[in-house]
């Protein structure tokens, strides 16, 4: 169980938990209104919820690589960018992540008996990729594991019901199961960090924050123009940033 005890702060782990809560009753609500929602309405659907994310993904990439010095605007961490997307998808590639994310998903519709939604499989994997690769999921954990403020996990709870009622109207309760990977993933992340303790630095945040962001523009990359960038295979870029801070700081 995530749920750990942090003193006079706040339960660590009960934004995830909240966050997980939010994705399910999201995709509850959006599987019950997509049915009366045209074929051409959710096409519609899809590019605007592409277009929103993209640039969601640049805004946030750029938040983190543009700074100003000296009333000049200059980049930082375009090389760890570069390493960390080339190498962590070199290495999601070989252990085929993205499939792994497709059988978790394949099991789940076998044991729910949605043998015949022929949509349950991108449900869950879209939204999965949604909810769970992105700075907000990812800064809100670390928050939450070494301070017990789960604030910003809150927030992102609110955006990913809104999210996930859009997914899911459009690829049916599949979404709804996104929850699972979620709370297994940002649950993580909320003990490492809170073993890790003041370890985390600023620095570090900002850097996987960048790259995050990056495989959110994939994300709209993917809804808008049909295309196929496996952005499951490129998860292992953030292991790959932690590395580069590590190495950088020896």
């Amino acid at each position: 169980m995530i749920l750990l005890y942090g003193g006079s702060e706040d339960l660590i782990g009960l934004g995830t938990i909240v966050n997980g809560i939010a994705v399910i009753i999201g995709g509850v609500l959006g599987n019950f209104f997509g049915r009366r929602i045209s074929k051409n309405m959710q096409d519609m659907l899809i590019k605007s919820i592409g277009i929103a994310i993209m640039f969601i993904g640049i805004s946030g990439t750029l938040q983190h690589m543009l700074v100003i010095q000296d009333g000049n605007i200059e980049t930082r961490g375009t090389m760890v960018l570069i390493i960390s997307l080339i190498l962590g998808s070199i290495i999601g590639e070989y252990f085929r992540i993205e499939n792994k994310f497709v059988n978790m998903g394949e099991w789940i519709k076998r044991k729910t008996n949605r043998n015949k939604d022929n949509y349950f499989i991108d449900g869950f994997v879209n939204t999965t990729l949604i909810v769970c690769v992105g700075a907000m999921g990812i800064v809100g954990a670390i928050q939450d594991g070494i301070t017990g403020n789960a604030t910003t996990l809150y927030t992102k709870a609110i955006l990913d019901f809104v999210v996930v009622i859009i997914n899911s109207s459009i690829f049916g309760i599949g979404s709804a199961f996104a929850a699972i990977p979620l709370i297994i993933y940002q649950g993580s992340i909320t003990i490492i960090s809170k073993i890790a303790g003041n370890f985390i630095s600023n620095a570090l945040i900002d850097d996987i924050s960048m790259v995050g962001a990056t495989l959110i523009f994939c994300i709209g990359v993917n809804l808008i123009w049909n295309t196929k960038i496996k952005i499951g295979n490129m998860l292992p870029a953030l292991l790959i940033t932690i590395i580069c801070y590590i190495i950088v700081s020896i």
